[in-house]
């Protein structure tokens, strides 16, 4: 446990370099602010000259200390330590090291960017941590049951894209913000939650029988029967569900379209399968 917990912090660390470099290097010369208490500092930045680092913890002292208040201790160690860790290296990149912008193209800025905060951020939350902000107020709103935390992040990161663009006076900075917002999400979900690798498919057949010997014969994988019975027939039936590889659901397409071209099939993606033939349980993360 002690290994892991200094694991953890090891990766928050990471985490917040690649956060940091991605407002240093794209966001912040370009004026893009992609949402939460970041987005904000930027603007500060540009309208009052004064540190992106510094802006985030001053913001973000106070929200910690609300958090913990109407929280608990859910908001404990790791949460201030990625706040800090994150604004320190921000500030050292810019202020210390004066890393020049990689690039002035807006587009670039906005994909590169956004790519950097996303996997940073995944990589905070996979090791259990924050980076504060946002985070905090949306989860006291849910609390409070004043609105859901999505919803919450969805308010206030459209209320901090829209004062940028209010601020730089163009409309452009807020759809380069949007645009920032959407792939720092997309890859905060491939941080956390992978690529996609597997499919899972829902079949529904008269003849499951020979579907379910079928696949355990030419493709060497388990399926289940799940008990459904059909709203309109009021008949009962097995539906199969098999878990299959991406390189494996032509195969499994082409076993069902041969034994029963009727069949109703669902096949959807699958983020994480844990268990015989695919990834230990004991490597869960």
């Amino acid at each position: 446990m002690k290994i892991k917990n200094i694991l953890n912090y090891i990766f928050i660390i990471f985490g917040a370099i690649l956060m940091s470099l991605s407002l240093v290097l794209f966001f912040s010369p370009n004026k893009i602010a992609a949402g939460g208490v970041s987005g904000l500092a930027i603007v500060f930045h540009h309208l009052f000259q004064i540190p992106i680092g510094a802006t985030m913890l001053i913001f973000n002292i106070p929200l910690f200390i609300i958090g913990i208040k109407y929280l608990g201790k859910r908001f404990g160690a790791r949460t201030l330590f990625g706040m800090i860790v994150f604004s320190l290296f921000t500030d050292f990149f810019d202020r210390i090291l004066h890393l020049p912008a990689i690039t002035d193209e807006p587009l670039l800025a906005v994909l590169y960017g956004g790519l950097l905060m996303g996997i940073g951020l995944g990589i905070v939350f996979r090791a259990r941590g924050s980076t504060g902000g946002s985070d905090i107020v949306a989860q006291i709103f849910s609390h409070k049951e004043i609105m859901t935390a999505g919803t919450s992040f969805l308010l206030i990161d459209f209320i901090v894209i829209s004062f940028a663009a209010f601020s730089f006076k163009g409309i452009e900075y807020a759809l380069w913000g949007f645009i920032a917002l959407y792939i720092s999400s997309r890859m905060i979900d491939v941080i956390i939650t992978g690529l996609g690798y597997a499919k899972s498919c829902y079949i529904i057949s008269d003849k499951s029988e020979i579907i379910k010997d079928t696949i355990y014969e030419k493709m060497n994988r388990g399926v289940t029967f799940l008990k459904g019975r059909g709203a309109y027939s009021k008949e009962n039936r097995d539906v199969i569900l098999c878990i299959v590889s991406r390189r494996e659901v032509a195969k499994l397409k082409g076993i069902i379209k041969l034994i029963d071209p009727n069949a109703f099939v669902i096949i959807q993606n699958v983020y994480q399968v844990l268990g015989k033939g695919f990834k230990p349980v004991e490597n869960i993360v």
